[in-house]
């Protein structure tokens, strides 16, 4: 099932997760009055759309992912009318918008749960998963999979906080109320969803026993793309095809294999889906084992994904958003904060797929360090200190939270040099980064050279390009340890992105095709290398380099250049 058009193919989206945006009504907290006030500067960055991450009522025990109503706005972050009122504007100027559906899960403080828990013979006595006696299931976030509730007297399942029971999607009752509330929003006039976990919601019949050797995951194998999903998903597409709208999954854990059939085929369902295999490059599944960094894993996964779907289906490209600590931190370097934070720019927007960008990444803000875990706030973050690893030292313990905690991408974005970073005029609800003083939007303006100015050229080079938004994929070299090599061609145009993820000055080899020709140098990341873009691509088009050139041969620390190459017409 097909959108009637493409057009989500040629975008790029900004991720925000409201609560660390900005503070329009001075209370500490991020609010849509503050998106309001900066939708200038998002659209000025170059993207074409907008991510909200959940806005609704929430009592927070997983920052608005525990909704208590769908279809209102949380009183922290404004109101309905506020909420149309940024719609508006946002349309106006040509940004499309897309909501979190979340409905693996609700609140236990949702309507529907408050009265499902009375007894078994009310009508949303099957809105959620209830037994008498649970299986061996542990949640991701929160201890066991199952909760006991004194006043039904069962245990209520839940996948990830004890606050967060899953839903029961079998019940069609609970099927229809989705399609509700997407119709909701979309009736608004959003363009889309961010679907959740949505590999989640159809739980194998009978709920088996987990299996023993997979501490923390054990029952995923009867929860992940189960028997139903793709029924389920079908009717939830039916409702985004009667609006056109657009939409992206969320799929942790899942293989290319299993994502295939949720975006090809019989049973398409989204337009894109949100993997995790490119974020494991130094970690498994983030919060757990950490280790050093492996270029080639991740090579191995960018890959893995652009060849599977290839004149198949689409891919989602990020390396950040809400769930991920600050990939500078992670795969880049603080010490080579500019050029490292450049290169990883590069090194995926220019995959085929749409590119979606999280506050503060443009700006190349880094993980927090707290002193304690007290003083941090996610659930996620303190089940995993209390759980794993109890007998390092809590220097240890701290160090590996400083590596995996969710709360480093929700720290306050920074926006200048002031108290609060710009991001209040009083006290925050979290946290604000000490390095906001060097690090922050206002300074980077300024800077041509800056990480905030590289991605509006890089945003704006690829709007450019067929090639770069639709041409075929190629990896040279997956060996290298060093450099991270492909290639995109459509028609007679070609480009190469050559990224080096090195401390250290690294010879480059030329792939053989490619010795002799000469390419014109589109974009680099160090001030002295000659940087060609939008305005003034027409002036510089006669100017090419010769790949072999030795100065071009020697990447310096965490380089990136992008080349283009023609074989006999001008691209149109």
């Amino acid at each position: 099932m097909e959108l009637h058009n493409d057009w989500y193919k040629r975008m790029s989206f900004y991720q925000i997760w409201v609560r660390s945006f900005a503070d329009g009504n001075g209370d500490g907290i991020g609010d849509l009055y503050g998106v309001y006030d900066k939708l200038e500067y998002i659209k000025s960055l170059g993207v074409d759309g907008i991510w909200f991450s959940p806005l609704y009522p929430s009592p927070n025990a997983d920052y608005g992912y525990d909704i208590s109503d769908y279809r209102d706005i949380h009183p922290e972050y404004g109101t309905l009318e506020q909420f149309q009122k940024v719609l508006h504007k946002a349309h106006e100027m040509g940004l499309k918008v897309i909501m979190d559906l979340v409905v693996n899960h609700t609140s236990d403080e949702h309507p529907w749960f408050l009265e499902s828990r009375k007894g078994r013979d009310n009508p949303y006595s099957d809105y959620y998963i209830w037994r008498d006696k649970p299986n061996n299931w542990d949640s991701l976030f929160e201890g066991k999979a199952w909760e006991y509730d004194k006043v039904r007297g069962q245990y209520y399942l839940h996948i990830f906080a004890k606050k967060q029971p899953d839903l029961n999607m079998d019940n069609p009752k609970v099927r229809e109320e989705v399609k509700g509330i997407m119709r909701f929003w979309l009736d608004m006039g959003v363009d889309g969803f961010r679907e959740d976990v949505i590999n989640f919601i159809s739980k194998k019949e009978g709920l088996p026993n987990g299996l023993p050797f997979l501490p923390a995951v054990n029952g995923m194998p009867y929860y992940k793309d189960g028997p139903h999903i793709h029924e389920y998903m079908a009717e939830f597409r039916a409702v985004c095809m009667e609006y056109d709208c657009f939409q992206i999954g969320e799929g942790p854990m899942t293989t290319v294999q299993s994502a295939m059939k949720y975006l090809t085929g019989p049973t398409k369902s989204l337009d894109m889906m949100f993997s995790f295999d490119h974020m494991m490059a130094d970690c498994i599944y983030t919060e757990y084992v950490h280790r050093p960094f492996s270029l080639i894993k991740l090579k191995k996964a960018f890959s893995r994904w652009q060849y599977a779907l290839a004149g198949k289906g689409w891919n989602s490209l990020y390396l950040e958003n809400h769930d991920h600590p600050r990939i500078i931190s992670r795969y880049g370097s603080t010490h080579y904060w500019r050029e490292s934070g450049t290169m990883l720019a590069a090194s995926f927007i220019f995959q085929q797929g749409t590119p979606f960008i999280y506050q503060g990444q443009e700006i190349g803000m880094t993980n927090i360090r707290l002193h304690s875990i007290d003083d941090y706030v996610d659930v996620s973050t303190k089940n995993n200190y209390h759980t794993y690893h109890l007998k390092d030292t809590i220097e240890r313990r701290l160090k590996r939270i400083h590596l995996s905690s969710r709360d480093s991408s929700r720290t306050p974005v920074q926006w200048d040099s002031s108290p609060y970073a710009g991001f209040s005029k009083v006290q925050p609800w979290f946290y604000v980064n000490p390095n906001y003083r060097k690090i922050n939007v206002a300074a980077e303006e300024k800077d041509p050279d800056s990480i905030l100015n590289f991605y509006r050229k890089c945003l704006a080079l690829r709007k450019s390009s067929k090639t770069l938004i639709y041409g075929a994929y190629k990896e040279y070299f997956p060996k290298d340890p060093n450099i991270y090599m492909y290639e995109r061609s459509y028609g007679e145009v070609r480009y190469l992105i050559i990224c080096s993820f090195a401390r250290l000055p690294v010879k480059v080899r030329i792939p053989q095709n490619y010795v002799g020709k000469k390419g014109q140098l589109m974009l680099s990341n160090y001030p002295d290398g000659p940087q060609v873009m939008a305005d003034s691509l027409r002036k510089r088009a006669h100017q090419e380099v010769n790949m072999l050139a030795a100065e071009h041969g020697m990447f310096r620390p965490y380089e990136v250049r992008v080349y283009r190459f023609r074989e006999r017409a001008r691209e149109k």
